[in-house]
């Protein structure tokens, strides 16, 4: 959680590289690749997966391209996205005797998850980058794959600020913000009724809740002014919400808040550090689980392949990309609700399903990192992470890598922040960026050495972060949609995880699934 500005256009040479290990840069909007080393088994070439076709020049064009259309390949089991839905299900698949292809609209591996270098070839990431307690699949595989994991900066004070206060800037320790006692008291209450109301709501069938038709048919918006009286706590709830969703309570169903919340184990978890899901970071960036995984899978792995249609038949399916067709006798549909709902499928999926695929949109966030020349906020007994009711960057995180050097300031803009934000242009938002980390840090701040965002929304095969969410009425009418396979065509991404959803976690938890139900039909 969670990934410069503007749209990036993938460059031509579809080399990929592992940043700390090897590199791929992301800087001021433009992903830069360079061709990385062999380790692990993992050639250049073999990466890219064109193989004899490669080396005869294949044709990367349009998707009825003539060359594309000769060249035709054959797996038990097509995976589409390199994500980690998509790269954890080729993996279980693999384990399994099954032969699998997994075709990547980038030239990279990731998904969400994006490393970004820094000095002395160190990294921090603009996509998503946390992990915490009962993460476990997540644990698991980095354990599993050599990698290490790293506490989130979190000694000394924490600040709040409130631009109504008579001091607006305040430190604290703990989780619980130094707000108006009575504005505390009833946001404990809130917390405590959403916390109750989310062990009622099954995690594989959340519309079969007792109360699915009452709790679907209102926005968290409208539940939070009913059960709140403050402004602050109003506040709070907020800030809280947009943090995990990066978008708006009028955007949530109450209901796919409560089966988030439940996903989770409490609202607490998502929140916190401490014991929540921004406790851990992964050592030299969360995007070496997928490297790592796809160095495993080599040649298995297709990049630049963006997946145009799918035709299903009797005997299976064909896949079309500009690289050419993958015939297999199951597809794995691994990447967001959204963008599966582009590709072209014949025959045409049922209504009911396409039409789930209008309904979920993704968050906005952009996710800022300033770069210092080392993290003075800790010598000033500061943790780095700000709570703050004026935007654009309310909430804030020490980001630097594991030794501190050099510092690295992590604002987040989200939701409504984040959509105004974005119709500004690349140095009107940077301007408005370190003006927030003035406000909190004090002159400093304003004088990194190097400055970069990203605006996932803008990516043309995310188009959002950090996951998608479900408006009013999607769960009730359209729920049994989101696992539900479609003859051969098998759904998979963390927005179908019922552990964990929208998360890493949740993500490894979905391709595992997928790929067990796509095994027993094999």
């Amino acid at each position: 959680m969670w990934p410069p500005s503007a749209i990036w256009a993938p460059m031509a040479s579809g080399h990929w590289r592992d940043p700390g290990e090897s590199l791929i840069r992301v800087q001021f909007g433009m992903e830069r690749s360079s061709d990385h080393d062999e380790r692990d088994g993992l050639t250049r070439r073999g990466v890219l997966g064109v193989g004899a076709a490669g080396a005869a020049g294949l044709a990367i064009g349009a998707p009825g391209a003539e060359a594309a259309r000769r060249v035709v390949r054959r797996s038990d089991v097509i995976v589409v996205g390199a994500g980690l839905a998509g790269l954890a299900a080729a993996r279980r698949l693999r384990r399994k005797g099954k032969s699998v292809t997994v075709l990547e609209a980038r030239d990279r591996v990731g998904g969400r998850t994006l490393n970004h270098k820094i000095a002395g070839g160190k990294v921090v990431e603009v996509g998503g980058q946390w992990v915490g307690p009962t993460q476990d699949r997540v644990f698991a595989l980095i354990s599993e794959l050599g990698l290490k994991t790293f506490p989130t900066y979190d000694t000394g004070d924490n600040l709040y600020y409130r631009s109504d206060a008579v001091t607006p800037l305040q430190r604290y320790t703990g989780t619980i913000p130094p707000a108006n006692i009575a504005s505390l008291i009833e946001l404990s209450q809130v917390l405590a009724k959403l916390d109750a109301m989310a062990l009622e709501v099954p995690l594989d069938a959340p519309w079969k809740a007792t109360n699915a038709v009452e709790w679907d048919s209102q926005t968290l918006e409208t539940w939070k002014l009913a059960n709140t009286t403050l402004q602050e706590t109003r506040d709070l709830v907020d800030l809280a919400i947009a943090s995990i969703f990066a978008a708006e309570p009028r955007d949530l169903s109450l209901l796919g808040v409560l089966f988030y919340i439940h996903s989770a184990g409490t609202f607490e978890n998502l929140i916190n550090v401490a014991g929540g899901a921004q406790e851990q970071r992964v050592v030299g960036g969360s995007q070496r689980i997928s490297i790592k995984m796809a160095r495993r899978l080599g040649r298995r792995v297709v990049l630049r392949a963006p997946v145009h249609s799918i035709r299903r038949s009797k005997r299976g399916v064909e896949v079309h990309t500009p690289k050419g067709i993958w015939i297999g006798r199951r597809v794995i549909v691994a990447i967001p609700p959204t963008l599966a709902g582009r590709i072209e499928y014949y025959p045409r999926l049922p209504g009911l399903r396409d039409q789930y695929t209008q309904r979920i949109p993704m968050g906005t966030v952009i996710k800022c990192i300033a770069v210092y020349d080392k993290p003075f906020w800790r010598d000033e007994g500061l943790t780095g992470q700000v709570t703050s009711n004026v935007g654009p960057v309310k909430v804030t995180y020490d980001n630097s890598p594991p030794d501190g050097n050099p510092g690295a300031l992590l604002g987040f803009v989200e939701g409504a922040d984040a959509r105004a934000l974005l119709r500004k242009s690349a140095s009107a938002r940077r301007a408005a960026v370190l003006e927030s980390f003035v406000r909190y840090f004090g002159p400093t701040a304003g004088r990194p050495r190097n400055y970069f965002d990203m605006s996932w929304a803008d990516q043309p095969y995310t188009r959002g972060c950090y996951g998608a969410f479900t408006p009013p009425g999607v769960l009730l009418d359209y729920g049994d949609q989101t696992r539900k396979p479609v003859g051969p065509i098998h759904w998979a991404g963390t927005e179908s995880a019922t552990l964990w959803n929208g998360y890493m976690d949740g993500a490894i938890e979905s391709g595992y699934r997928a790929a067990d139900e796509v095994a027993k039909r094999l």
